[in-house]
Order: structure tokens, then C-alpha cells, then sequence
């Protein structure tokens, strides 16, 4: 990477003229000399380790959906066959979801209303949001890996208990998941101070959109594995096999990842010096203090905090319930039911690790500023998805509609992780790791939301009902692409900038003044 006057582009001053700018001025530089291969590389190594510790975390989180189905006893709390209400759509041949999955012999399950299986489904999500803010200054004080690592272990290990509190209670299952959602807070903000510590400007999107998108990897792998296990082992099995892989892969999480480049024992000399060149000085550590109230009054930062909220309300709207749709509406059998509930996250995966590479690709052509392609991939990955969600809602009882624009909306919507969903590290590298907790702390609030109005909202299980759930997501995905767009920004806010940064800041926007 081609460097300024001996600054990496992190450690450039602002620039009056960055929203329109491209990110880095390029020099005559021997690209091969500079830039070692990503292939087998230890920054590589690193996205992939976090590819599938996030493919674990979305299967800890997501097993519950599926599983709930086998979970629940159909003919208590459940519209019963002859009822006209939630029985809309026929019972074709693929499946009679109104009865309850046939579980092995000696399997329990419960008489959980609607109301209450979304309160189950959101607990995670009141723990979760709980650890964001923490987590985040944490690791970016003390380095990432042990809090990523960390939590990841400690909600595997609660996961093993999961058939215990069902066994006990609604509300010992619902205090379990919180506490699993505690634990597994820490693990993005924990990434993204990792991130901030190791991957290069040029190189943000790939990286980081390759390593977040083993949370849509997860979640297509878990929802169909979750459902075969039902069926042939059933549910407690799945808690059993999800917590065990969560533990495998914590040990060799802690046995091979390091915080940064400089204590790594097997990343190349070469590599090691492009990566601490090119971050500069806000790859180092924030230390305790961290600018609060610029943070609270930085009109970029809220505008990633609203825009994450309204993408994640219909993200988590799909995670929690798409299994019920499937299952209460569209009458897929429990096997259906979750190969087609993970299907949409198949093409989601795709797309953002797709978008990364197009995101870092137009900055290296310096085709665009950083604060467009933000805007750009945020716009497109909330708008389409908004409309694709209303079109589910208009799909009636065709299967293969609804699937088909869930589908579409997922995978579209996956080009939002180069947008909005990487943006804190744009705007303060230094405190990327706490940007991240903060806005994930808002952006969680629509786990915990979500799933009570969508229980509410489909009390009857009727198409009216679920009409009103996808509606309501897509309105407030589209609020999400306005905000962003009027108010979003790729510039390192004077704030983040170390001090001897911001003189030389100072100084050059005063040498720019006519006088």
C-alpha cells in the first residue's frame, strides 16, 4: 500500500473534501514488494477462524427457532385443525405441520402459546445487548481474541443446559438463553477491535464482510442440521451437538489466533510489516478513555445506529419466526420447514462476501469515496430487501412464492455488510471495537422486540397477521436506507483521531485559508 508522506491512510489528517475524494492517493509504488498475497496469510487465517466461530454463533442462536417446533405440543396453545382461523392456507401433501413432529420416545414437550414462544425466542437478545458496550472497550483495551474466544465458549457451554431449563420452565429457559445471549454480546464488538488491530484500509471489506458472513453460513447450515436432528434424534439432541461444536472450536480459536500482528508466532516478517504500516498509530489500543460525549453528539455515528436498528428489525424478524410461517401458514413438514427457513441465508452469505470484494475493488480503483460505496451497498441492501419483504406479504398461500422473495430479500440484503454494518471502523478505527458495541446495543434492541409483535401480530396465525409482520420490516428497512443516506459518512471523525492527528489537522485546515 502506497503511503503518504510516510503516514499510512489511517493516520492522514481529515480531509475537508473526503466524502467525495477516493479513500488513498496512489504513488509509484512496487505493489508486489508492498502488498504480501491475502492467500495462507495470517490475516486470511484469522477471517476464516472468525468465518466459522460466527458460523457457531448463529447456530447457538438460531437452533431454538427450529427446534420450537418439536418443542411444542400442537394441540395445546395451537389452533386446532378444525379451527377457521390459522388455517387459511390447505394442508397440502408436502406436509401437516398443524399436528406436532413426531419426536422419539421419551422426548417432553410443552403447551407454550404464541405469546410465550416469542418471549422465549427474544430472551437471547436481553442479555445480548447488555454486553455490547463492554465488550467492545474491553477488547479494544486489552485486544479482542479472549472476548471473541470467551464468548463464544461460555454460550456453548450454557447451550448444553438448554433441555434442563425447558424441563424446569418457561421462565428457566427464558433466564438460560438471556445468560447465553450475555456471553455471546462480547463476540462482534470483540471482531471488529481485532479488525482495527488487523486489517488494512484497502482491505476492511473483504476481510471483514468474509468473517461476519459466517453468521448467514450459520444460520443455513444450522436450520436444516436442526431440523434432521429433530426428526431422527430429537430436540434436546440438537442443543448437545451445537454446544459441543461450539467448545471444539474454542480450542483452536485460543490455540491459534493472537491480537495483532506483533505477537503473532507464525505471520511473516513482510506480512507483519504491511499490516502495522498500513493501519498507522490507530491500530494500537484506545487505553480507558474513550471520547463519550463526541461519540453521543456524532450525527454519522447515530446515522449507522438508526440504520442498523431498522435493517436488523426484519433481519431478526426472519430469524426467530420464519420457522413458525413455515410451519403455522404454509404447512411445511419440520424437514421442509427448515431446509426452506435456511435457504434465503444461503444467498445472504453469498452476496456479502461478494460485496466486500466489489466495496474494497472500487476503492482501490479509487472509483469512489469511501462515504459513497457505504451509502451505496446500505441502499441496496436495505431498499430491495424492503420491497421483496412486502411482496412476501402479498404471496397468499403460494409456498413457493413466499420462499422465492425471502429468498431474494435475504440475499440482497446481504450487500448491507459492506455498507452500514462495517462503517464504525470508517469513522473511528481507534474505537471501532466500542462503536460497534454501542450500535450493536441499539441494533439488538429489535432481537428482543421483534419477535413479541410478531407473536402478537400472529396470534391467529392468519395471513392477515403475517401480512402485517412483513410490512411493518419492510417500512422500517426503508426508514434504515433514508437515514444513512441523508446522514451517513466514510470520514475519520475528528474525534477518533489521535492527538498529534488532530494538530496536524488543525494546522494543514489552517494552511489551507486563503489569508
Amino acid at each position: 500500500m502506497a503511503l503518504q508522506n510516510g503516514y499510512s491512510i489511517n493516520s492522514t489528517p481529515l480531509d475537508e473534501s473526503g466524502d467525495t475524494s477516493p479513500l488513498l492517493k496512489k504513488e509509484v509504488v512496487d505493489v508486489d514488494d508492498s502488498v504480501p498475497p491475502q492467500c495462507c496469510s495470517a490475516r486470511c487465517n484469522l477471517a476464516i477462524m472468525m468465518f466459522f466461530g460466527f458460523s457457531v454463533v448463529y447456530g447457538l442462536r438460531v437452533n431454538l427457532s427450529v427446534a420450537m417446533v418439536a418443542m411444542v405440543n400442537g394441540t395445546n396453545g395451537q389452533p386446532s385443525l378444525n379451527s377457521s382461523v390459522g388455517h387459511e392456507c390447505p394442508v397440502s401433501s408436502h406436509g401437516n405441520s398443524s399436528q406436532t413432529p413426531d419426536q422419539p420416545d421419551g422426548i417432553p414437550q410443552y403447551s407454550w402459546d404464541s405469546p410465550t414462544q416469542g418471549l422465549l425466542l427474544g430472551a437471547f437478545f436481553f442479555g445480548y445487548l447488555v454486553t455490547q458496550i463492554p465488550g467492545g472497550y474491553l477488547a479494544g483495551h486489552f485486544g479482542g481474541s479472549i472476548f471473541l474466544g470467551g464468548g463464544v465458549l461460555g454460550t456453548a457451554a450454557l447451550t448444553l443446559l438448554t433441555p434442563l431449563a425447558a424441563q424446569l420452565g418457561p421462565y428457566w429457559l427464558f433466564g438460560l438463553r438471556a445468560l447465553e445471549g450475555f456471553g455471546e454480546g462480547v463476540t462482534f464488538p470483540a471482531m471488529m477491535a481485532m479488525w482495527a488491530r488487523w486489517a488494512p484500509p484497502l482491505e476492511r471489506s473483504r476481510l471483514m464482510t468474509l468473517s461476519g458472513s459466517g453468521a448467514n453460513f450459520g444460520a443455513f447450515v444450522a436450520l436444516p442440521l436442526t431440523g434432521l436432528i429433530c426428526h431422527s434424534l430429537g430436540w434436546p439432541a440438537v442443543f448437545y451437538i451445537c454446544g459441543g461444536a461450539g467448545c471444539i472450536w474454542a480450542v483452536f480459536w485460543f490455540i491459534l489466533v493472537s491480537d495483532q500482528p506483533g505477537t503473532h508466532p507464525r505471520i511473516s516478517t513482510r506480512e507483519k510489516h504491511y499490516i502495522i504500516n498500513s493501519i498507522g498509530k490507530d491500530g494500537g489500543a484506545h487505553g480507558w478513555s474513550v471520547p463519550l460525549l463526541p461519540m453521543v453528539l456524532s450525527v454519522p455515528l447515530w446515522a449507522i445506529i438508526v440504520s442498523q436498528m431498522c435493517a436488523n428489525w426484519g433481519y431478526y424478524t426472519l430469524l426467530t419466526s420464519l420457522p413458525t410461517y413455515m410451519d403455522t401458514v404454509l404447512h411445511f413438514d419440520l424437514r421442509q420447514n427448515a431446509f426452506l427457513s435456511a435457504l434465503p441465508y444461503l444467498g445472504g452469505w453469498a452476496f456479502s462476501v461478494i460485496s466486500g470484494v466489489v466495496a474494497d475493488s472500487l476503492l482501490e480503483k479509487e472509483l469512489l469515496s469511501v462515504t459513497a460505496v457505504r451509502k451505496i451497498f446500505t441502499i441496496t441492501g436495505l431498499l430491495l430487501p424492503a420491497a421483496f419483504l412486502v411482496a412476501v406479504g402479498y404471496s397468499g398461500c403460494s409456498g413457493v412464492l413466499a420462499v422465492t422473495f425471502l429468498t431474494l430479500s435475504t440475499t440482497v440484503g446481504g450487500t448491507s455488510a459492506a455498507g452500514v454494518f462495517i462503517n464504525q471502523i470508517d469513522i473511528g478505527p481507534r474505537y471501532a471495537g466500542v462503536l460497534l458495541g454501542i450500535t450493536n446495543t441499539f441494533g439488538t434492541i429489535p432481537g428482543v422486540v421483534a419477535p413479541i409483535v410478531t407473536g402478537y401480530l400472529t396470534k391467529d396465525h392468519s395471513l392477515a397477521g403475517w401480512r402485517n409482520v412483513f410490512c411493518l420490516s419492510a417500512g422500517i428497512s426503508a426508514g434504515g436506507a433514508l437515514v444513512f443516506t441523508l446522514f451517513g459518512s466514510g470520514k475519520v471523525q475528528k474525534w477518533a483521531l489521535a492527538e498529534e492527528d488532530q494538530e496536524q489537522a488543525e494546522t494543514e485546515r489552517d494552511g489551507l485559508i486563503p489569508t
